[in-house]
C-alpha cells in the first residue's frame, strides 16, 4: 500500500497535484505561469479581475499574547462582514487581499467561509507585525533568529496555516522602527528568506514614510539577502508627503501602495496617483482602502467601513484628471496581479 501511495503522489506531482491532509492540493508550475494563492487554492493571476490589494475583515488590537479565537464569535463576524463583501463584488471587485497578520486576528477558516459565501477570491498572509511599539510581535520572535522566523512562515506555505489546508498568498510584515530596531531588521531578513523559499511577495506596513525605509535600511537588507526590490511593497506610502520619495523607491523596482482612500484623503490620493502617472511609474502603483473591519472587543464589532469608495468616487475622480480605461485596468488588475503572483524575484 505504501508503494502504491508513493507512486500515486509522484504521478500527481507530475500532473500538478499533490496530496494534503484534507484532499488534493495543487503544486504549481510557478516557473511557467503566474498564479496567486487564495484561501481556496491557486488561481491564475489573469483570472483575478479587479483587485483590492489592501483591506481587512477582522482585527484584534489586544496584543500578541492575548489575541486568540476565543475573543470573538466567528458566526457574528461572518454576518457582519458578508454584506460589505457582497457590495464590493456588485461594484466589480473580484479579489480582495486580507492584510491582517498573525497575532492580530488572522483567521483562515473565517476567510475561507466568507470567500465561498461572497464569491470573492480572498487571500490571507503569513508574517508578523512589529509596528505599534512591538505590541503585536510574539515573544518567540523577539528571541528567534531571522532564519528561525522564516522557517515558521515557510511551514505555513508548505503545510497550511494553523492546521488547515489554507495557505498564505503573501507575506505581511509591519515596521515602524522604535527602540528595538533589531526586531524590525530581523523581520525584513526573515521576509526576504521566506520570499526566496516560496516566491511570496512582501507587503511591508510603514506608517512613518520614507524615514522608516532609511532607518531600518530595508532596501539594502533585501539586496544583501538576494531579494529584488520588485518583491517588496511599500504599504501606506501615502503617509510620505515628499512625492519624489515614491519615485525614488519605484525607480529601484519596488511597488508603491496608496491604501487609505477615504473621503478625507480622496484629493491627496488622486494627487499621488497622478504624480506617479506623470513620472512614468503608474505601472508600479497599487491602490486600496485599508478598510473594514470587525473590531474584536468592541460592541457588535464597532464601525465597519465598506469597500465602495474607490469604485464610487476615487476612480471617477481619476477619470476627471485624464485617466483612461487602460489606466484604470492597470491600477485595478494588471499591477496587483503582477505584484502578488507567486514568483521568486532575486536581485538581478
Amino acid at each position: 500500500m505504501e508503494n502504491l501511495l508513493l507512486t500515486r503522489r509522484n504521478w500527481l506531482k507530475k500532473t500538478g497535484l499533490a496530496c494534503s491532509a484534507l484532499g488534493l492540493y495543487p503544486i504549481l508550475p510557478f516557473e511557467s505561469e503566474n498564479y496567486i494563492m487564495t484561501v481556496n487554492g491557486p488561481i491564475k493571476a489573469k483570472k483575478t479581475g479587479k483587485i483590492l490589494p489592501h483591506e481587512h475583515i477582522m482585527v484584534d488590537f489586544i496584543g500578541a499574547e492575548q489575541a486568540n479565537p476565543n475573543r470573538y464569535n466567528r458566526d457574528e463576524v461572518f454576518d457582519k462582514a458578508l454584506p460589505f463583501l457582497l457590495d464590493a463584488k456588485k461594484l466589480g471587485c473580484r479579489t480582495l487581499f486580507e492584510c491582517t497578520p498573525n497575532y492580530l486576528g488572522r483567521d483562515p477558516e473565517l476567510l475561507k467561509a466568507l470567500s465561498e459565501a461572497s464569491g470573492l477570491h480572498i487571500i490571507t498572509n503569513t508574517g508578523y507585525y512589529a509596528a505599534n511599539q512591538y505590541k503585536h510581535l510574539p515573544e518567540h520572535a523577539k528571541q528567534a533568529t531571522a532564519r528561525q522566523i522564516a522557517q515558521k512562515w515557510i511551514d505555513e506555505w508548505e503545510q497550511g496555516i494553523d492546521g488547515t489546508a489554507v495557505k498564505p498568498g503573501f507575506i505581511k510584515i509591519g515596521n515602524d522602527p522604535g527602540e528595538h530596531i533589531n526586531y524590525d531588521q530581523k523581520l525584513i531578513r526573515a521576509a526576504a528568506k521566506t520570499h526566496l523559499a516560496t516566491g511570496l511577495t512582501i507587503a511591508n506596513h510603514l506608517s512613518s514614510g520614507y524615514n522608516a525605509i532609511e532607518k531600518i535600511d530595508i532596501l539594502n537588507i533585501l539586496k544583501e539577502e538576494g531579494v529584488g526590490a520588485n518583491a517588496w511593497i511599500w504599504v501606506h506610502a501615502q503617509n510620505e508627503k515628499d512625492k519624489n520619495k515614491h519615485i525614488e523607491v519605484a525607480r529601484q523596482g519596488a511597488w508603491i501602495e496608496f491604501d487609505s482612500i477615504s473621503p478625507e484623503q480622496l484629493d491627496w490620493h488622486a494627487e499621488l496617483v497622478n504624480h506617479m502617472r506623470k513620472e512614468g511609474f503608474l505601472s508600479r502603483t497599487l491602490i486600496s482602502h485599508d478598510a473594514g473591519w470587525y473590531h474584536v472587543g468592541e460592541q457588535d464589532g464597532g464601525n465597519y467601513r465598506g469597500y465602495d469608495l474607490l469604485f464610487n468616487s476615487f476612480l471617477p475622480k481619476l477619470k476627471t484628471l485624464g485617466f483612461h480605461n487602460a489606466d484604470i485596468e492597470q491600477l485595478m488588475h494588471k499591477n496587483p496581479a503582477k505584484a502578488f503572483c507567486i514568483q521568486k524575484r532575486p536581485v538581478k
